[in-house]
């Protein structure tokens, strides 16, 4: 809004109070029946309650301005009144009414404590009997100032508050629920179906009126077609909202006072007062069963929509509490695989470590017992020739034992050390491991043919490498066959794997062999006097690296082993 209209807001809605009160109280008075100073509904009750909780309590001036006007007009021309006694009438009744929509609000806002009483059935209870109680303030005021001004009589009193205060009643339940209703309205969606529905009921409603109107049917069909506007209140109530119902009530209340202020119609009685009386029991019923309808039907969605919010919130918990406790299965399953790969893991390494124990006292004082036989056999014998040959086997049991302690340290050393990446060339790699084993095992007359192809350094362990090639081409090299021995070794690096075989033409691993080789101290044959720590090395090493083994052997014609290594991440 401009700024000066903001400046003048509230001197806005004080002008905007007091003209819609007086066309509403104009309305009121264009339906007053004749022959009586009541009116079957006074429509200002209902428009200064919906005013002053719309708008604040600040528009009072402009419910005692409409008032005021209101009452002026109605009572100009009332023989018997001086000016002095039109005004104080005006003034004394335009505060009543004044009085009576305060009254209301304070209700509404301290007793029922909701501006739209009419979404749960207690607060539109609440609204009705505050109705009924603030329309005392009203017409118990007019009646007194009537009286007081002799415009009425005492045994008159008694009437004229009666049908005042119904009047005034009867408006506030027509437009108070019907303003404050329209005043929440914030989109209005157009469905196909409700306007089919609503052109149905609006086809129905004029039937009815057009029955009525006309009289069709005998009197006492005709006397009974009002009531038959329930069903479609009802229609209204719980398809549509309080809008439609409220709207086609007070169409059909104002519809039934014209017809009986033009003496057609079911409310038609001998005397205007009974007429007008009926009408006034008529919109009551059917206002007062509206509201109450409607704020039922509004609880009920109201209570629909949190029982599906409470189900969705429900459904969401469940969700969220099953997938805690699938979380927390995934947990358990993986602590379980993890503890049972311990328990595995102990299992194994208590049955290693029970083997190492015996093998490792037997093999480690087996070479010693040798060598202090050995001994003393050299001090007994004094023949030089035989002396040579116990130094020899002495040399020969050192060497074993050195070969097999180096194996333990090997062991220990790939268990306890992390994996270290280097640049590793399997050339000089593989020409070192020989070099090394020519000097602890003959190798004059073996033939060794070495191809590689790499192009690039390939990343890995190279000490666990050469570790793995040494068990490998040192057992090839033990268990060699007496004449051509032959070990061919072929590298390949494909796709950041290396691609290794070592193919000899020795002795070779009987077949019930080859499942068990790698266990740890176990030992396909007695010939060599192996340790049988060599390929369980082998495993363990390749298992370090991620990488995998494969043996393929026939018992006196050789064996070929492949191994697969990828690069080290």
């Amino acid at each position: 809004m401009p700024k000066p209209l903001l400046k003048y807001s509230t001197d806005l809605k004080i002008g905007i109070a007091a003209l819609l009160y007086f066309a509403s109280a104009w309305l009121g008075q264009a339906l007053a029946f004749s022959g009586t100073t009541a009116l079957a509904v006074w429509p200002p009750s209902g428009m200064a309650f919906a005013l002053l909780v719309l708008l604040g309590r600040q528009v009072w001036p402009g419910i005692t301005i409409g008032a005021l006007a209101a009452n002026l007009l109605a009572f100009w021309n009332h023989e018997g009144l001086s000016q002095q006694g039109l005004i104080a009438i005006s003034v004394c009744i335009a505060l009543g009414q004044t009085g009576e929509a305060i009254t209301g609000r304070i209700l509404l806002t301290r007793w029922i404590k909701d501006s739209y009483p009419f979404s749960r059935t207690r607060d539109t209870f609440r609204f009705l009997f505050a109705s009924l109680f603030m329309c005392v303030i009203g017409s118990g005021t007019a009646s007194l100032s009537l009286w007081a001004s002799g415009v009425i009589d005492m045994p008159g009193f008694s009437d004229y508050f009666v049908h005042a205060w119904i009047s005034n009643v009867v408006g506030i339940l027509l437009l108070t629920p019907l303003i404050l209703a329209v005043a929440r309205i914030r989109t209005i969606k157009w469905e196909q179906g409700k306007l089919l529905e609503g052109g149905a009921c609006a086809a129905g409603l004029l039937g009815l009126s057009m029955l009525v109107r006309y009289g069709y049917f005998n009197n006492t069909l005709i006397d009974s077609l009002p009531y038959l506007l329930i069903p479609f209140l009802l229609w209204l109530a719980f398809r549509f909202d309080l809008v439609a119902a409220m709207t086609v009530a007070l169409v059909a209340s104002l519809t039934a006072i014209y017809f009986t202020v033009q003496q057609a119609g079911p409310f038609v009685q001998p005397q205007p007062l009974e007429s007008m009386l009926f009408v006034q029991v008529f919109i009551g019923v059917i206002s007062i069963s509206t509201i109450v309808l409607s704020a039922t039907v509004s609880e009920r969605a109201q209570a629909q929509d949190q029982l599906k919010k409470f189900n969705t919130n429900l459904e969401a918990m469940v969700q969220e509490r099953t997938q805690a406790l699938n979380e927390e299965i995934v947990t358990r399953k993986t602590t379980e695989q993890k503890l049972m790969q311990t328990n595995r893991e102990l299992s194994k390494r208590n049955t290693e470590l029970d083997n190492f124990v015996y093998s490792v006292s037997h093999d480690l004082r087996a070479p010693i017992a040798s060598v202090l036989g050995l001994i003393n056999l050299a001090r007994k014998d004094n023949d030089p020739a035989m002396k040579n040959e116990y130094l020899d086997r002495i040399n020969h049991s050192a060497l074993q034992q050195d070969d097999f302690i180096r194996e333990i340290l090997d062991q220990s050393r790939n268990a306890r050390l992390d994996i270290k990446k280097e640049e590793v060339f399997f050339e000089p790699l593989i020409e070192e491991t020989f070099n090394q084993l020519k000097f602890a095992t003959p190798t004059s007359a073996l033939e060794k043919i070495v191809s590689i192809k790499q192009t690039g350094a390939f990343h890995s362990d190279r000490w666990r490498l050469k570790v793995v090639l040494n068990n490998i081409i040192s057992n090839a090299i033990r268990y060699r066959n007496g004449r051509d021995p032959v070990i061919r070794v072929n590298v390949a690096i494909d796709r950041r794997k290396a691609l290794i075989e070592v193919e000899d033409n020795g002795r070779g691993i009987a077949r019930e062999h080859l499942n068990r080789v790698y266990e740890m101290f176990y030992r396909a044959t007695d010939d060599g006097a192996g340790s049988g720590l060599g390929l369980y090395i082998v495993k363990e090493t390749l298992d370090k690296l991620q990488g995998q083994i494969r043996i393929e052997s026939e018992l006196g014609k050789g064996t070929l082993v492949r191994l697969e290594i990828p690069e080290v991440a």
